[in-house]
């Protein structure tokens, strides 16, 4: 058995999501099944983190154990004749047998897509807010509360599997390209569903002109019931990257 790192682009339109469900197509188990076929036996696949339903990577990050002596070049080229066109692995390379996708990680790249216009070309891409004002430099602001270490629960679903809450997060920033904007957020982990709370909340605060230092007080109060939480939709966000 060698363990092997490959790193994953999928548009995530048409799929449940990162994890294997019993029900719905996912990511997981359709790599895993090419994998599997490819092999003659199980190959289970672990990723960096998981995507829900509808959300896209560019650089998604999985390892798994390989029992076939072929070489990098050889698996890329056998998993991407098997995948459907949604998902391309984009590098296969060789990691320790003790390497681990996910407990290896040291920073998750976040991007998230906001356009004043929806098109039939950009609306499984990108998300669309025309009840919300955007404000980039009151967005701006408030988004720069966030770097550093913080228990973020408040911005995050319920998981069981977490043992800690407190995220570290090194970057929060957004450009302005063509009416677009373009949100780029990294930390070292990150929990269910934390990106789009965190910018959808921040559009709301931002829109209905209150004080952004409420943001804080959403932080605090560790509290994801409260009701200037907001979900931005799953389209615009894009894993993109994962730093090892």
């Amino acid at each position: 058995m060698r363990r092997k790192l490959i790193k994953i682009s999928y548009d995530g339109s048409e799929f449940n999501g990162w994890q294997s469900q019993k029900q719905g197509r996912t990511i997981q188990q359709t790599i895993e099944t090419v994998l599997s076929n490819i092999a003659k036996s199980r190959v289970p696949v672990v990723a960096a983190g998981r995507t829900d339903a509808g959300v896209h990577a560019t650089g998604q990050h999985a390892h798994f154990d390989f029992p076939l002596e072929m070489n990098n070049s050889q698996i890329l080229l056998a998993i991407n004749s098997g995948l459907p066109i949604e998902i391309r692995i984009q590098e296969v390379r060789d990691v320790p047998e003790d390497f681990h996708a996910r407990f290896d990680a040291r920073k998750r790249i976040y991007k998230y897509y906001i356009v004043r216009k929806i098109t039939p070309f950009n609306r499984k891409y990108r998300s669309f807010l025309p009840k919300y004002r955007l404000d980039p430099e009151k967005i701006r602001k408030a988004i720069s509360q966030f770097p550093g270490k913080h228990d973020f629960s408040s911005f995050s679903k319920a998981n069981p599997d977490n043992k800690t809450t407190i995220c570290t997060v090194s970057d929060f920033f957004l450009k302005i390209r063509d009416e677009e904007l373009q949100f780029t957020i990294s930390a070292d982990r990150f929990l269910h569903n934390m990106v789009r709370r965190l910018i959808g909340t921040v559009i709301n605060v931002t829109s209905r002109n209150i004080d952004d230092k409420i943001l804080l007080e959403i932080l605090e109060t560790k509290d994801p019931a409260n009701q200037l939480i907001y979900t931005a939709p799953p389209q615009g966000l894009f894993l993109a990257d994962v730093i090892y």
